[in-house]
């Protein structure tokens, strides 16, 4: 059982607003970050002199620690409590931003994006967890909806208004912004959340399992950003093996720090999949479409971030509508629907060329932006009820883990075509008919994955297990 402390009745209204607000500007500013450096790495790269190889690591040592460390924390959660979690997260979030604006060089950066990624996965898995825990069944759906919205308007403003914060206020800027927001919230975790939730406190740590989880996961992801290179080959295989030696040992310990049992749920192993497939065949867009319209359509920064914009507005509004609505209807076919109308806009990206209007890009922005918003939420929704109350921080730890590693494998995907494509080399006119060619087969590879993910957002087994409870 969750611990629980006895509050009055009149205060429960105002312990949900603000479980709410603190996760949803936590959804916000975290994803805003890991989003919006991206603008800022070629003017960091200028800054300290840095080769485009360490360069990476200034985003990737983020998601990597993100990701690695996601599950392993949404189980002490369960066990020590998510308040606790979250708070200390926050709090390590908010110093690792200091320690990166204050930054003397490239390797001293990473190292603080290491810990501010450790940050991040403490405060993702712990606030969609708590979200869960104090808004009952028939109400969860619409908090989640604007949770989830706020990860998506972060993580698509965060190109447009970094790329200004950047031009105008210098890169370190972006870290400066975040200390004001951590502090806001680590005041309203301490003074306005009252309860604690631990629905597995005594239970055991899983130190073996952790230990391998977070070997297979660094081996798959680096291995899969490596790509085509040998080196990432071999890691591949090698964190599959890693893979196939968790889920042994995960199947056999008494407390796993991650119960694979939880994939005999149909629900929740094909909803969680289908959130695995949105991320890593989204993710990328943003990306394409900067290089589309700066090189392609030669706009500049501050007007295609304008464009850009277009799909996270939309996202905004949408998401927390369709959470409401799947508080009501059938979330499984909400989700299918998003799914099915960003497999849509993605098919229409396929056919981009020098000659396509600015409204049907504006257009096909917001048509994903819809199907961001119809999906999400629904299906978030969906994972957090197949589970018991005392799953609810490895089911958030899920939720995040296949958010970060949908991320990488989406930039791995559009990395690895543009090595295959265009090669090593600086992009210049002469190479846009090539870069053309690697955006079409991108969004094929995209729209292809999007279309066999609505068939695993429409699996089901049963009865969601919290609404029995």
């Amino acid at each position: 059982m969750a611990e629980v402390n006895s509050t009055p009745k009149s205060d429960k209204n105002q312990i949900k607003i603000a479980a709410l607000l603190v996760a949803s500007i936590a959804s916000f500013f975290t994803p805003f970050m890991s989003s919006s450096i991206n603008i800022a790495l070629p003017t960091i790269g200028a800054n300290f002199a840095a080769d485009a190889v360490l360069l990476n690591w200034v985003a990737n040592g983020f998601l990597l620690s993100a990701a690695i460390f996601a599950v392993p924390f949404g189980r002490i959660a369960d066990i020590y409590g998510m308040k606790k979690i979250f708070a200390y997260g926050m709090i390590i979030f908010t110093i690792a931003s200091l320690l990166c604006a204050l930054s003397p060089n490239t390797l001293s950066l990473i190292g603080a994006r290491v810990l501010q990624g450790i940050g991040t996965a403490m405060i993702f898995v712990t606030g969609l967890a708590i979200i869960t825990s104090v808004y009952p069944p028939h109400q969860r759906g619409k908090a989640i909806g604007i949770n989830v919205a706020s990860v998506y308007v972060g993580l698509s403003i965060g190109p447009v208004l970094g790329g200004l914060m950047t031009q105008y206020l210098g890169w370190r800027s972006l870290f400066l912004l975040m200390i004001p927001f951590g502090l806001l919230v680590i005041f309203l975790v301490y003074y306005k959340l009252h309860d604690e939730w631990a629905a597995s406190r005594g239970e055991r740590f899983d130190f073996v399992g952790t230990i391998l989880y977070s070997l297979m996961l660094f081996l798959i992801m680096y291995g899969f950003a490596s790509l085509p290179h040998r080196s990432g080959i071999i890691m591949l295989i090698l964190g599959v093996a890693g893979l196939l030696a968790f889920i042994r040992w995960e199947t056999r310990t008494n407390s796993p720090v991650f119960n694979v049992r939880l994939f005999k749920n149909f629900t929740f192993a094909f909803s969680s999949l289908a959130a695995l497939i949105n991320y890593s065949a989204t993710f990328a867009v943003t990306l394409l479409l900067s290089f589309y319209l700066q090189y392609v359509k030669d706009l500049d920064p501050q007007m295609a971030g304008l464009i850009l914009v277009a799909q996270p507005v939309i996202m905004a509004i949408t998401a927390p509508m369709a959470g409401r609505m799947s508080d009501r209807f059938n979330a499984h076919k909400i989700a299918a629907l998003g799914m099915a109308t960003v497999t849509l806009a993605l098919f229409t990206f396929i056919f981009l060329d020098a000659n396509t209007p600015t409204n049907s890009i504006i257009l096909g922005l917001a048509i994903l932006g819809l199907g961001f918003g119809l999906f999400s939420s629904p299906n978030t929704n969906v994972i957090m009820g197949s589970v018991e109350r005392r799953f609810y921080g490895v089911a958030s730890a899920t939720v995040s883990t296949m958010r970060l590693i949908g991320q990488t494998m989406s930039i791995g995907i559009a990395t690895l075509v543009f090595a295959l494509i265009i090669g090593r080399v600086q992009i210049t006119p002469a190479q846009f008919p090539a870069l053309l060619e690697s955006i079409h087969l991108c969004f094929i590879v995209f729209t292809i994955l999007c279309f066999m993910g609505i068939f695993a957002s429409l699996k089901k087994d049963g009865e969601m297990k919290e609404e029995k409870n």
